[in-house]
């Protein structure tokens, strides 16, 4: 099952994206899923809401199920963990940018981690043989996650997207809200800036690829990068 599918299943079961909101504090959510866990030697069903926060994965468990099929019994997951508060449904705060909690929704899914690019791009890394770490802090202390992470060659590189980083090929001005997207892209572009000075006085080096390039011309440039990095600090071992 595609990722799009599992996704559309989870919002049937929920009956809503906005119906799958955990509250994490300050007005902001994350999205859940529920896991289903068949243990065979009670032959229960349990399950579990999982959702990403701050690049790590938290799991909720919920309790068991007892319906006939998997998408009733994900429906009736959903009713336990609304019950006993374990999710929400996203609310709109009075000064938010959307105008609805759908458009809220749909703005926020853009930023998600596993996107098409990231994905073509780590799959053209990984035929050129290289390891590495997906999603991680290169530096546990600084809270800033990068989409592929080669620890030992000290090298992050972060897949940047043409409309949040502000693209200068592809960028289009929003028409609505046009000031407060554009403080929100000069927001993100100081934000990476400071990252790229963070992590390069800390000795690694970033690489910054819009989603707009070809995988495998990016990940040419990952591969050079990463064996040269390496080829400087004999002893750094394989590429993760």
């Amino acid at each position: 099952m595609s990722q799009e599918a599992r996704a559309a299943e989870q919002d049937r079961a929920a009956g809503g994206r906005l119906t799958r909101a955990v509250d994490i504090g300050e007005g902001r959510y994350a999205r859940a899923s529920v896991a289903l866990r068949l243990y065979r030697s009670t032959r229960r069903i349990r399950a579990y809401l999982r959702w990403s926060q701050e690049g790590e994965t938290h799991e909720q468990y919920v309790g068991e199920v007892d319906a006939a099929t998997r998408a009733a019994n994900l429906a009736q997951a959903w009713e336990i963990a609304h019950a006993a508060g374990y999710v929400t449904t996203e609310t709109v705060p009075l000064d938010s940018w959307a105008s609805s909690p759908a458009s809220r929704a749909v703005m926020s899914a853009n930023k998600g981690r596993d996107t098409k690019p990231e994905r073509a791009l780590r799959s053209a890394l990984h035929r050129q043989g290289l390891r590495y770490r997906v999603g991680v802090r290169p530096i546990p202390s600084l809270r800033r996650t990068a989409d592929v992470v080669f620890s030992r060659a000290r090298v992050a590189v972060f897949m940047d997207g043409c409309y949040w980083h502000g693209c200068p090929e592809h960028l289009r001005p929003a028409k609505k809200g046009a000031e407060f997207w554009r403080d929100k892209i000069e927001g993100n572009r100081k934000r990476d800036a400071e990252t790229n000075q963070a992590l390069g006085d800390a000795g690694w080096l970033v690489i910054r690829v819009w989603e707009h390039e070809d995988p495998e011309q990016a990940a040419h440039r990952v591969v050079e990068a990463v064996r040269q990095r390496q080829f400087e600090a004999p002893g750094a071992g394989d590429s993760a």
